[in-house]
């Protein structure tokens, strides 16, 4: 089974934990993101210090067939070994919120892997950011709207 763990969790992401969950004397590469909060964003006004992240009921699930569907694609061979996990609730700047770690034999599939899993997660997953912004303004990420009216 390539997809060790796929999950969304309130608590912070053990990503050290994650790492060794796909140690294998078949690994020779391991392509890792750590996807963390910073200070700024585009649609941001002002300097972000937070953000709350919510999710669907289903986002776990969700998460799971991505994972598991990304590797499908680019790894026929199931020689990956993947472990993704999301972060919701209050995240504050320096917070990881996406850690993903894919280990495979060489280099080039466990970045491709890793890439692709990254990118279909930010656009696939249904995961919503109300970032909050030092002056006391906060904003839905990708909606555009002031939640102040």
């Amino acid at each position: 089974m390539p997809v060790l763990e796929a999950f969304v969790t309130d608590q912070p992401i053990d990503s050290d934990r994650m790492l060794l969950a796909v140690e294998s004397p078949a690994v020779g590469a391991v392509a890792s993101f750590y996807g963390v909060i910073r200070n700024h964003d585009p649609e941001a006004s002002g300097e972000v210090v937070s953000l709350d992240y919510t999710c669907h009921p289903d986002a776990g699930r969700i998460i799971r067939e991505i994972a598991d569907s990304v590797v499908t694609q680019l790894d026929p061979e199931g020689e990956a070994l993947v472990v993704v996990g999301h972060r919701i609730g209050r995240l504050v700047v320096g917070d990881a919120a996406l850690v993903a770690h894919v280990a495979t034999g060489h280099r080039g599939l466990a970045f491709t892997v890793c890439q692709e899993l990254v990118e279909r997660i930010k656009a696939e997953l249904p995961i919503w950011k109300h970032q909050q912004e030092a002056s006391g303004r906060t904003v839905w990420s990708n909606l555009g709207l002031d939640a102040d009216g």
